[in-house]
């Protein structure tokens, strides 16, 4: 009994003393080191970063290996990144929060920082923790007298580099719980660090879908039908006289023209002249949501305090504010190529989503090349499949810039009914909200899950609803407009519009009770304190005038995606009866900075983004499509429109918030408020359209 009770101990001792490797999903080079789910070193020194995340212009590369650089003590130059595997382990950890399915892979929603900082500040600290003990034990002291810097283990003036370590750090047991930074000296973290993805594309060589080549691969152009319609007939004659033509696909949803180069078969499509049937569609859908939002009976969303009894027998203040439907503006034209043989296929695609809703097919994502959300589908990729195993040999198939805007996934839009009831001080008593709308980043997981779009609103169609001020009774209520096409995820939306309708209408709440702007607003966010700043801090350096009659400066504010900003606009609306922004100051506190440069780029670039889509004229809409229009014909903004920018970064050491939408919240509402105060002119609508101002 005595002996196989010591052999029984000595089992238990040994397994528990035994080194114990940290999972991972990663693929290993030669004299690769894998530290978990996240980080490679190798023996040169190089560490490469698996991020979850696709890059899609906005930087995220950078901030996330940023993170781990700096919490492992890496050198910046010695760091490289890599897509993550398609596995469960790289799941959006806010997906719950986010009310998506739990195991989306997901880049949207201004989540990847707020997503991922501490998952990869852990690995990397635990990866820390693992060469630092190798390190200890060749020097024989103890780990708490070692530290990282600049890719090296240090102990005095003794170092070893990571590479030295890799091998045999690896080989430990991972600390439990491994400690985070705390100490200021030599950190990375909020340094404006070059991009990683900077060079590849200044220099060309950053790959997009319509760059991938393979041996024998042929070229597809293709036309889709338009929702709920199909194709009643083409030229197929036509297609025959032409040169270089190999194979021809038609059914009642698309049809597609495989030929030796893409040129070949755009032309041969376009002089097959194809046919679809579809729904007529109204070239202006605003009667659409305004006959929704009176006649469906709405639904409550969010309600504090008791609005109808605060505003029986009163007579509210009302406005109904509208943002129609938009496009993506992208210049990337929907494409994809694949390859089937040997009862493999796969796919090279753009896609904010791998993985999920994925069949059997080996994706290889790519970044795309559109940065405002319209790659979150894949839309070109079953048609590669299908055209690729017809002709057995690899096709790319690209969407002509007409048949891309035809298909785009668009902004829902939004139609708002705002009534508010002052209260003593000027301080708003009470607030509600009923809206029309359609639930775009809902009805895409919907369709990349194979699934039917939900027929109720949720948080993917309403969050940014509620306003963020300490106004005792709110009641927001919903209605679901049936629009007829298929809506998708947009940069910064929902809460772009609900922005919009706040911010306009808070600054006519201000007026109306004779109270500059930006003192009604800070009688109302003692709740927000972090909004406030960046309000006061936008004011201050705009040299903020009051926005009074005869200014021509609007003030806005926002607080999403664990962010908060503040906006001054200096606008003015010219000659030729178009809106031009002069200046733009915002003031941004969105917790622990990354890297301020990113942080910077980001809130100029959505600003910009923003400025298009309030100024960009709204398509005529077609058969449940919007009508193709030449980029030149669009009124972009251009060079000489960029007004002048200037972003403040508040200091915080709160958690990080997300960036990429945060700049193109507070534009609209902004710039509104500085036509307001400079003509009198208060334009609901978006995009503007001064003439119809009220």
């Amino acid at each position: 009994m005595l002996i196989g009770g010591g052999a029984g101990v000595g089992l238990i001792v040994g397994y528990a003393l035994w080194p114990r490797h940290l999972e991972s999903d990663l693929a290993l080079a030669r004299g690769e080191q894998a530290f978990g789910s996240f980080i490679k070193i190798a023996r040169d020194g190089r560490v490469t970063v698996a991020v979850p995340q696709v890059e899609t212009g906005q930087g995220i590369w950078t901030g996330l290996a940023q993170i781990v650089a700096d919490e492992l003590g890496a050198a910046w130059e010695t760091i490289a990144v890599e897509p993550a595997p398609l596995t469960k382990a790289y799941a959006n950890p806010l997906a719950k929060d986010e009310d998506w399915p739990e195991d989306v892979r997901i880049t949207a929603g201004s989540t990847s920082i707020r997503a991922w900082e501490q998952p990869l500040r852990k690995a990397a600290a635990t990866a820390r923790a693992m060469l630092v003990g190798a390190a200890a034990d060749r020097w024989n002291v103890d780990q708490a007298s070692c530290d990282t810097a600049d890719g090296f283990v240090i102990n005095g003036v003794r170092t070893f580099t990571f590479g030295e370590l890799a091998e045999e750090a690896a080989d430990r047991s991972p600390p439990s719980s491994a400690p985070l930074r705390t100490t200021a000296k030599a950190r990375l973290i909020g340094q404006p660090l070059q991009r990683l993805d900077g060079p590849a594309k200044a220099g060309g060589s950053w790959r997009f879908a319509g760059d991938v080549r393979l041996p024998g691969m042929l070229f597809a152009s293709a036309r889709m039908a338009p929702p709920g319609g199909r194709l009643t007939g083409f030229a197929r004659e036509t297609i025959g006289r032409a040169p270089g033509i190999r194979h021809v696909s038609a059914n009642d949803q698309w049809i597609a023209v495989v030929a030796d180069n893409w040129w070949a078969a755009e032309r041969a499509l376009k002089a097959a002249d194809p046919r679809f049937s579809g729904e007529r569609t109204a070239a202006d859908l605003r009667p659409l949501f305004e006959d929704t939002l009176t006649n469906v009976a709405p639904l409550e969303w969010f309600s504090t305090g008791n609005y109808e009894a605060t505003v029986r027998g009163s007579r509210p203040l009302a406005a109904t504010y509208y943002v129609a439907p938009s496009q993506h503006l992208g210049l990337e034209p929907v494409g994809a190529p694949a390859r089937v043989g040997d009862g493999a296929v796969e796919l090279w695609a753009a896609t904010q989503a791998p993985g999920f809703g994925r069949t059997s097919s080996t994706l290889y994502p790519l970044p795309p090349g559109e940065p405002a959300g319209r790659a979150l589908e894949p839309d070109a990729a079953p048609i590669a499949i299908e055209l690729a195993r017809a002709v057995g040999r690899p096709v790319q198939v690209m969407l002509s810039q007409s048949a891309s805007q035809n298909h785009d996934r668009v902004a829902a839009g939004a139609l708002a009914r705002m009534t508010a009831l002052p209260g003593s001080g000027g301080i708003t008593a009470a607030w509600a909200m009923r809206v029309a709308t359609a639930d775009g980043l809902g009805s895409a997981l919907a369709r990349l899950g194979g699934d039917d779009a939900s027929d109720k609103l949720g948080k993917t169609a309403l969050d940014g609803s509620v306003p963020p001020y300490s106004i005792p009774n709110v009641r927001v209520e919903s209605v679901q407009v049936k629009l007829p096409f298929a809506t998708g995820y947009m940069r910064g939306s929902p809460q772009r519009e609900f922005a919009f309708f706040t911010e306009s209408f808070i600054d006519e709440l201000a007026h109306a009770a004779g109270m500059e702007p930006l003192s009604f607003r800070m009688s109302m966010l003692g709740g927000n304190g972090r909004l406030a700043r960046c309000l006061q801090a936008a004011a201050r350096l705009a040299a903020w005038d009051g926005g009074g009659p005869g200014s021509t400066m609007g003030i806005a504010g926002a607080s999403a995606f664990g962010s908060h900003i503040g906006l001054v606009a200096t606008a003015s609306v010219g000659g030729d009866q178009r809106v031009k922004v002069h200046r733009l100051v915002a003031a941004v506190d969105c917790g622990r900075v990354v890297n301020s440069d990113l942080v910077e780029q980001q809130i100029e670039g959505g600003l910009i983004w923003a400025l298009a889509q309030a100024t960009v004229p709204s398509p005529e809409w077609i058969t449940g499509m919007p009508r193709a229009r030449p980029f030149g014909e669009m009124q972009l903004p251009r060079l000489d429109d960029t007004p002048e920018i200037i972003v403040q970064i508040i200091p915080s050491s709160d958690a990080p918030g997300g960036i990429s939408g945060l700049g193109t919240l507070t534009l609209a509402p902004a710039v509104a408020n500085a036509i307001h105060a400079g003509s009198g002119k208060r334009m609901r609508s978006l995009p503007f359209d001064p003439m119809a101002a009220a």
